[in-house]
C-alpha cells in the first residue's frame, strides 16, 4: 500500500504547531509521508535544523519532515493538505497548487475568516474541502521556531457542503491521534462565524484606536463601535441562515472579558506597526462585500474601515 502523502503549507504559528504534531506522531511510520512548504529563512532553518516547537505538550521539541520544499510549484499530489497561510496570500496559493489537487485530496484551511471556503472553491473546484475553525495560542518566536502556550490547539471541522458523503475519517483520526483537540460536525459554519464575530469586531476597533481588548470592553464609545460591527455581522448571518445564538453579542463581550486586559489583536499590531499586509480586508472587506451581495447595510463597518485606511496613509510633507 502506498503511503498517505501529507503536506503542510505555511509554518507560522498555526501551521508550525499542527505540522509539528503530525510530523512527530507519524515519524518512522511507513504509512505516512509529510512535506513542509516554507519560504526564505524559515525554509533554510527547517531544512538545516528542523522545526522547533516550544510547548509544555512536548518534551522533544524538534522534528524533521520527510521532505521540505521552498516553492508551491514543487509540491506533488497529496492526500491531505493543511493550508495555513495568511488570507492575503490565499488566492495566489490556490492558483499555484490547483493542478495538484485530485478528487481524493482533502484540504483543511486552518485560517481566520468567514468566507475562506467560498474563496478557495472559486479557484479549486476539485478535492474535498473541509470548512474549519481553529483555536491555538501559538506564534513564531524566531524563524523555524514556534512557541505555544495555553490550551491544546483545537480544530472544529465540518463536512464539505459539495461532498457530504465522502469518508474523511482517516484524516480526523490522524489529527486526533497527533494530540490535537478536534471536533467533527456536520456543519461548522456557525463556529466559523462565531469566531469571526469576535476577531473582526475587536480587531477593527483595537486597530482603529490602538487600544487593547480590555480597553475596548471598558470604554463605552469603543464598546458601542464593536457592538455595531457585531450587529451588522448578525444581520448577515441571519440572511445566510447561519444559526448563531440570539445573544451572540453579549457572549462575544463575555469571551473578550476572559482575555488579559492588555491583550492586543493581530490587526492592531499590524496596522499600528505600519505592516504592509494585514487582515483588514479579511475582516472589514468581507463584511462590506457580504452587505453588498445581500443588500444589508454595513455603514458602521465601512466607516471604521475607511478610518483605518486613513491611519495607514502617509502624512503629506
Amino acid at each position: 500500500m502506498l503511503s498517505k502523502q501529507i503536506t503542510v503549507i505555511g509554518l507560522g504559528g498555526v501551521g508550525g504547531y499542527f505540522g509539528f504534531k503530525l510530523a512527530q506522531y507519524i515519524e518512522n511510520d511507513p504509512n505516512y509521508q509529510i512535506t513542509f512548504i516554507a519560504r526564505n529563512e524559515t525554509y533554510e532553518v527547517v531544512k538545516n535544523s528542523g522545526l522547533t516547537l516550544l510547548s509544555p505538550e512536548h518534551s522533544v521539541s524538534v522534528v524533521r519532515p520527510d521532505i521540505i520544499i521552498d516553492s508551491l510549484y514543487k509540491m506533488e499530489k497529496s492526500d491531505l493538505i493543511l493550508l495555513c497561510v495568511k488570507e492575503y496570500d490565499l488566492e495566489n496559493v490556490c492558483n499555484a497548487i490547483k493542478s495538484q489537487i485530485t478528487m481524493d485530496t482533502t484540504i483543511i484551511p486552518l485560517m481566520n475568516g468567514a468566507d475562506i471556503y467560498q474563496r478557495i472553491r472559486k479557484v479549486i473546484q476539485s478535492g474535498i474541502l473541509l470548512p474549519s475553525c481553529v483555536y491555538v495560542a501559538s506564534h513564531i518566536k524566531v524563524k523555524g521556531t514556534v512557541e505555544h502556550k495555553g490550551n491544546t490547539g483545537k480544530i472544529v471541522i465540518g463536512k464539505d457542503p459539495e461532498n457530504k458523503g465522502v469518508d474523511t475519517d482517516w484524516v480526523t483520526a490522524l489529527i486526533k491521534s497527533s494530540g490535537a483537540d478536534i471536533t467533527i460536525k456536520e456543519d461548522c459554519f456557525a463556529d466559523i462565524w462565531t469566531k469571526f464575530t469576535f476577531i473582526s469586531s475587536f480587531g477593527l476597533v483595537t486597530a482603529r484606536y490602538n487600544k487593547s481588548i480590555g480597553q475596548v470592553c471598558e470604554d463605552a464609545q469603543l464598546r458601542e463601535r464593536a457592538a455595531g460591527i457585531m450587529e451588522e455581522i448578525q444581520s448577515i448571518t441571519t440572511r445566510l441562515n447561519i444559526d448563531l445564538p440570539s445573544d451572540i453579542i453579549a457572549k462575544t463581550f463575555q469571551k473578550a472579558s476572559t482575555f488579559p486586559y492588555d491583550t492586543p489583536t493581530s490587526l492592531q499590531l499590524d496596522v499600528n506597526g505600519s505592516k504592509e499586509n494585514n487582515e483588514l480586508e479579511l475582516f472589514a472587506g468581507a463584511i462590506i462585500d457580504y452587505g453588498k451581495t445581500l443588500d444589508i447595510e454595513t455603514n458602521k463597518t465601512l466607516q471604521i474601515y475607511n478610518e483605518i485606511l486613513e491611519l495607514k496613509r502617509p502624512i503629506p510633507s
